[in-house]
């Protein structure tokens, strides 16, 4: 059997473990202890699976399960298996998570759950396996459906509600900008498959349009700028897994789509779609992180990290396609490189800390930094994977985030080689912008795990906390080790991006990695540009050894008791401990022109003085507040005409006859 064979048997028992679901509705025991690590077994075998097609050779199939001489093509080939390891690979540790979280249901029945849950995987696993836009959009929408009903689990709670409906609008605009592409890419020939799509020559001008609706439809699901609204509103109240499963695996769909369309699908390409990715993913990186380190509730924080990352990837497939259309390849692959690095780095420890914030919801029930602290003494295990997933967030070595964004700053120092002044003036600006916003996310992590594990609790009730249970951990476990690895061996992990980029631009840079040793990463030469993970990490815990050596022998023997410094302040409490309001007040005071801010100041005379400080979105009231008041106005207008008498419709109707029969005769 091929390979491709043996996925789609793993898809079908997805779509099986959630037919069983159903079969047990309200037997949580049963759909958390036995379907969903049964999920998870599945996933593992699809990440072995997709590591085999990587290696080998595309195929394709053909299934009889669409319309009438519409069936649905499948292939599989380099891109959409590394994307199939990224589902297949963090699936099975929120799928394990999720095992042990979902104890007594979110709202919606266990079993409805499972199923909503396996079908959202099966539906993103076959939307990176379509070769045909039928196909596509039909999984497109089922993962979108699927996801919806995952994100309103709680549907009692009309903020949820209205967080899922705002999600589902913005998710079929997207569908229409995608449709609308694939029928730009089809040429009026009438034929849907990719492969058609392929053969096609398009005008610079329809090429163009093509990729602006694939940048608008596939943004959308990623969250860029201004189409980014949905994100922090629905993963707030999306269950944490969902959440994670979300923000890791769903918004990396919307890149390979991208990917599929700008380097795949279409022919050649034209240096401004480089500019325009760059322009746009360094404003939504920007305006993500800088909203991330002034939120104070934990889930919405990591919402707005998404958006900073999600920016970033878009910048490095800007570099990629700028570098592309000059016909430097080389540099086209670094740069690819990158991105797709940071899409598997991202999916690790964005996924961590999300599951993390649900271990700490469960066991607080609160997910505002206001009224957490001090969770390290209650939850070590969480605790300590938590920073893991922070130290890669914030772009250290030697973790993941390190890896990926080292290789994107490198892509930018080759930018002085492009043949257009212009362009080399303006992408060092860019690479600045780069830097600021890493700094940044370091700023907001230092935060996040601050408030939430350091310090004394700020709550009474955090002394009940109690610890993550066995399954949850084991999942934690699993993405921790993954961060962890993937900056220990980014030799390895590049030999499998490579044939991702050996097919979107003909080139790699794994041959160029390998010749300087599995132990130094050398993007170019190693007298350019080098790093080494291995060395770093022993050479830092040789310096903390050394460190820890030198003090026992020096003070041993020598010590003395005394109270500990409590900086003058003899009877500390936690409200004495910085707050996450006080964390962001010099972001909120350094970038006020990106926030919409309402400040309830306290009179003189009040008994208990209050002040509060609330910040909003500008898209909201520049954007989408208009449309919608528009909308209702059409809305209201229409509903005029519906009086609900028979007369005023036959009125309607004779009207319509005499100006049809004007027309006629004229």
């Amino acid at each position: 059997m091929l390979v491709l064979d043996w996925i789609l048997i793993v898809i079908a028992g997805w779509l099986a473990l959630g037919v069983a679901g159903i079969g047990a509705l309200r037997n949580t025991a049963f759909v958390a202890r036995v379907l969903f690590p049964a999920g998870a077994v599945l996933a593992v075998a699809l990440a072995g699976l997709a590591v085999a097609g990587l290696l080998g050779t595309p195929e394709t199939a053909v299934l009889a399960i669409g319309l009438p001489d519409l069936p649905f093509h499948l292939r599989l080939d380099g891109l959409s298996a590394f994307f199939l390891l990224v589902i297949g690979a963090i699936s099975f540790g929120i799928s394990i998570f999720a095992a042990g979280y979902f104890r007594h249901g979110e709202g919606t029945p266990p079993g409805l759950m499972c199923l909503e849950y396996h079908l959202f995987l099966a539906s993103m696993a076959l939307v990176v396996l379509a070769d045909d836009a039928y196909a596509f959009m039909v999984m497109w929408e089922t993962m979108a459906l699927s996801s919806f009903f995952l994100v309103t689990a709680n549907h009692r709670v009309p903020a949820i509600r209205e967080a899922g409906f705002l999600y589902l609008l913005i998710a079929h605009i997207g569908a229409i900008g995608i449709l609308l592409c694939f029928g730009v890419l089809q040429a009026n020939t009438g034929d849907y498959t990719f492969a058609n799509m392929r053969a096609q020559s398009l005008s610079p001008l329809w090429a163009s349009a093509a990729f602006l609706l694939a940048t608008v439809g596939f943004g959308a699901k990623a969250g860029i700028l201004p189409l980014h609204v949905w994100l922090p509103e629905a993963h707030p109240a999306a269950p944490s897994p969902v959440s994670a499963l979300m923000s890791a695996v769903m918004l990396k769909t919307a890149i390979y789509g991208l990917l599929r369309v700008s380097f795949d699908l279409l022919g050649a390409q034209q240096w401004w779609w480089g500019v325009l990715l760059l322009a746009v993913g360094l404003a939504t990186a920007l305006y993500g992180v800088v909203f991330s380190a002034v939120q104070t509730d934990m889930k919405r924080l990591l919402a707005y990290s998404s958006i900073e990352n999600i920016g970033l990837l878009f910048v490095g497939i800007g570099l990629g396609v700028l570098f592309n259309a000059y016909g430097m390849k080389a540099l086209s692959a670094l740069a690819l490189t990158a991105a797709l690095y940071h899409v598997v780095g991202h999916a690790f420890f964005k996924s961590l800390l999300f599951l993390a914030t649900g271990s700490v919801l469960h066991a607080t029930g609160e997910r505002s930094l206001g009224k957490l602290g001090g969770l390290m003494r209650r939850m070590p295990w969480v605790a300590w994977l938590s920073l893991v997933g922070v130290l890669a967030s914030s772009g250290l070595p030697p973790f993941s985030g390190f890896v990926s964004e080292w290789l994107l700053l490198q892509s930018f120092l080759f930018t002085t080689g492009l043949p257009d002044s212009f362009l080399n003036m303006l992408v060092p600006v860019l690479a600045a912008g780069i830097a600021l916003v890493a700094a940044l996310a370091g700023y907001t992590m230092v935060k996040f795990y601050g408030v939430i594990f350091l310090g004394q609790p700020r709550e009474p009730k955090l002394a009940d906390a109690h610890p993550a249970s066995p399954l949850e951990r084991a999942g934690l476990v699993w993405l921790g080790a993954g961060c962890v690895l993937l900056g220990l061996f980014p030799v390895a992990v590049i030999g499998l991006i490579d044939p991702v980029t050996r097919l979107l631009v003909g080139g790699g840079i794994a041959e160029t990695v390998r010749a300087n040793g599995w132990l130094l990463l050398s993007p170019s030469s190693p007298d350019r540009a080098s790093y080494s993970p291995l060395v770093f990490l022993g050479v830092v815990s040789l310096a903390v050894l050394l460190a820890v050596v030198l003090v026992r022998k020096l003070y041993h023997g020598r010590l003395r008791r005394a109270p500990a410094w409590d900086c003058g302040y003899p009877a500390q409490t936690a409200r004495m401990q910085d707050t996450a309001e006080g964390f962001g007040q010099p972001i909120r005071q350094i970038f006020e022109p990106f926030f919409r801010m309402r400040r309830e100041l306290p009179s003189p005379f009040d008994a208990k003085p209050h002040y509060r400080v609330t910040i909003e979105d500008h898209f909201w009231h520049w954007l989408y507040l208009p449309v919608a008041r528009l909308t209702s106005a059409i809305a209201r207008g229409v509903g005029r005409l519906q009086q609900g008498r028979i007369a005023i419709y036959l009125l309607y109707s004779f009207v319509t006859l005499m100006v049809l029969l004007v027309v006629v005769k004229s």
